[in-house]
């Protein structure tokens, strides 16, 4: 299938051959027939592309003080890196899109094939859309009116926040798409509305639909609404403008009466005065998108509504508000088009959209049937032969970041990539020369000459997919966390067992020079020793989908399990009890500021402190070990110093870059998959590790030691 892309590096905008999305648990797949050009937002996006490194750091100034800090802990190198990548990163344009469901996933009721929808896809012919940001389109509104949907929601939800009753007088600042569609809303609703726009073309329009419209070139906008409204000034103001300036505010609180309702949609500069506010009580709040559910994880992608008596309007339920007022006329949507172009045409509107005047552009698709084509050939197969082509099932952040540049410098023969919505995947391969991007595992597992898996999606689609390759036949590669529950754990146990094939868990930290180092120090078989390994996370707010347990696990068993693994390869023996205790009056719910104390056989004891409370610029991992009257300490994978060895050894051990052991594990990975040498990491060890991860928890809910 073709999507729409912008290219952040290069500036171009891409009209890429892509696999259609897969289908996951409660979404439908939709294919597009038209879709909406906001381009106030794309256009953004699109300047944003074509600007030079420079301007783009202007854009970003918090972004430039995450990059400084980084370059504090991880090296200048490695930061580059990330930066250089993060622009490398194709972003899918558009977000309003209307079209018919072809297939829908499990759990999803509320629709069935052949319905007609709106969605917040991107421009692409096939979108994979989460049930609640879809909605049925009446029978008498046409797929280019529909595509208005998701826009119109945008200017709904500020028509909301204002709260708005019959006979105010609402000055809407901007008079784009969305202010055009928001003064039709607010007259609907029985409102006096004055529209403000430097675009005479806009105000011209704004009157057309009754609206008291004027252009501060030509008078004074303060003054306008005072007049208009007898000197008392405007209930409410509905800011859908977007420029830089702060004069925008002022005037929006200068001509508002008395504890008069300020609501801001678009994105201006907010350096407020707080005289114009005070002596008003005025109220100012920003509008988050299509209204409550947006970006709330449990809402979106999980599917779970919000009861409609304690949350009359959702974003979904603004959807079908938008098309209701579409089909009983109170919103005119077809006069706002100013074009309507097809898909291979897409450059007449973003080739320069700096000079174009346009409201709305209309995206055709085509109407006849599209196949359903969940791969594509990306580039020519590599001549090179190894002696098993690889798959690698994932394309997020950190595939990008770690697991194909490592995997590159191997003699890894890599057939497939694979993303659930086909985009990301395109982008790797393409980079690294894959002959396949695909979002179709099923047809991973019947490739014959695939035989080794590397799976490097969330964590809770590890274990079913580890499960799944063995039991056809291929080996594994999975990054932690290896399963979420016990009963994951036992099925792939039996899974090994019953097909005599491998499964790795990516605990790169153990393959380390710094921890390889430190190995041959201590010996094979070392004696009883303290570790205590440290680790400053960083705080991620609670709503993000690592901390849900039926999703990431957790951060312990998602992250800290590495630590547990790393304890374990220091010592040569196995953990036997754990206790963990965390930070808090309820430390139930705050896992990562938690301390980890673990038991091995041989006696060894290891601490693992896994912190989110402390400071971005401080060492981000530290590892301690103290043995038979010596230490070694490792600081953030780039220093090792030794105390109390021989005179030949200086304090200083090691010094590196930052090396966290990935390249090395992919190296010593293929090596044993290409000659069949035994596995880099004992399967009873990473068993062990990932029984003592679900016994720290159990431990923390219990407030008991468990044995292992």
């Amino acid at each position: 299938m073709k999507q729409i892309i912008q290219d952040l590096k290069s500036g171009d905008t891409i009209l890429e051959e892509v696999p259609v999305p897969r289908v996951g648990s409660g979404k439908v797949l939709i294919k597009t027939h038209r879709s909406l050009v906001s381009l106030g937002t794309e256009k953004m996006l699109v300047n944003f592309g074509q600007a030079n490194l420079i301007d783009k750091a202007r854009q970003q100034p918090d972004r430039v003080k995450d990059v400084i800090n980084k370059m504090k802990t991880d090296g200048i190198q490695p930061t580059v890196e990330a930066v250089f990548r993060k622009l490398g990163t194709p972003l899918p344009l558009g977000y309003s899109q209307a079209g018919t469901v072809v297939e829908v996933g499990n759990g999803v009721t509320e629709f069935k094939v052949g319905d007609r929808v709106v969605s917040n896809g991107n421009h692409a012919e096939f979108v994979a859309v989460p049930k609640n940001l879809v909605a049925k389109i009446p029978d008498n509104v046409s797929f280019d009116e529909a595509s208005f949907t998701v826009v119109g929601a945008i200017g709904l939800q500020g028509v909301r926040l204002v709260r708005p009753t019959f006979g105010e007088t609402i000055v809407v600042i901007g008079l784009g798409l969305i202010g055009l569609i928001t003064v039709q809303l607010l007259k609907a609703n029985g409102c006096n509305v004055i529209g403000i726009d430097l675009d005479q073309d806009k105000v011209d329009r704004a009157k057309s639909y009754g609206v008291e419209a004027l252009n501060p070139l030509n008078s004074d906008p303060v003054n306008s609404v005072n007049e208009l409204t007898g000197q008392i000034g405007c209930d409410g103001v509905i800011i859908t403008a977007s420029a830089p300036s702060n004069q925008i505010i002022k005037q929006a609180a200068n001509m508002s009466r008395k504890r008069g309702r300020i609501v801001l949609v678009g994105v201006i500069g907010l350096n407020i005065e707080r005289a114009d506010f005070y002596e008003k009580e005025l109220t100012f709040q920003v509008s988050c998108s299509y209204g409550p559910g947006r970006y709330d994880s449990n809402y979106e992608q999980s599917g779970h509504d919000y009861p409609l008596p304690f949350v009359r309007w959702t974003e979904n339920r603004n959807f079908q508000a938008i098309l209701e007022a579409i089909e009983n006329g109170n919103l005119d949507v077809k006069s706002l088009i100013t074009e309507e172009v097809v898909l291979e045409d897409y450059l007449s509107i973003y080739g320069d959209m700096n000079a174009k005047g346009s409201i709305a552009s209309i995206l055709q698709y085509p109407v006849e049937s599209v196949e359903i084509n969940r791969s594509v050939k990306v580039s020519l197969t590599n001549t090179e032969k190894s002696s098993g082509k690889i798959a690698v099932i994932g394309a997020g952040n950190f595939t990008q970041a770690m697991i194909m540049p490592a995997l590159k410098n191997t003699n890894a023969d890599i057939k497939y990539v694979l993303s659930s919505g086909g985009l990301s995947s395109t982008s790797l391969a393409k980079k690294y020369n894959v002959p396949i991007s695909s979002t179709s595992f099923d047809e991973v597992l019947a490739d014959s000459e695939v035989n080794h898996v590397v799976i490097t999606t969330q964590h809770n689609l590890h274990a079913g997919m580890t499960i799944q390759a063995l039991n056809a036949g291929k080996d594994v590669f999975v990054e932690k966390p290896l399963a979420l529950k016990s009963d994951e754990l036992n099925e792939i146990i039996s899974a090994v067992e019953k097909n005599n094939k491998s499964v790795i868990v990516g605990f790169n930290r153990r393959f380390s020079p710094h921890i390889l180092k430190m190995k041959k120090l201590l010996g094979n078989e070392p004696g009883p020793m303290n570790v205590i390994a440290t680790m400053n996370a960083g705080f991620i707010p609670p709503e993000v989908w690592v901390h849900d347990m039926n999703s990431g696990g957790g951060r312990i068993i998602g992250e800290a399990c590495h630590y547990i693994d790393l304890i374990t390869c220091l010592t040569g023996s196995k953990i036997v009890e754990v206790n963990m205790k965390a930070l808090g009056v309820d430390p139930k719910i705050n896992t990562d500021n938690a301390s980890i104390h673990l038991k091995y056989e041989n006696g060894s004891l290891g601490v693992i402190n896994y912190f989110a409370n402390g400071h971005k610029s401080y060492s981000k991992e530290r590892v301690e070990v103290y043995y038979q009257n010596k230490n070694l300490i490792l600081d953030n994978f780039r220093r090792l110093d030794g105390y109390g060895y021989s005179k030949g050894l200086s304090s200083k051990l090691l010094k590196t870059k930052q090396d966290k052991g990935h390249f090395n594990q992919f190296n010593l990975l293929i090596e044993q998959w290409e000659k069949g040498l035994a596995p880099i990491i004992p399967f009873d060890e990473i068993v062990n590790t990932t029984k003592a991860s679900f016994a720290a928890i159990d431990s923390l809910l219990t407030n008991e030691t468990k044995k292992v």
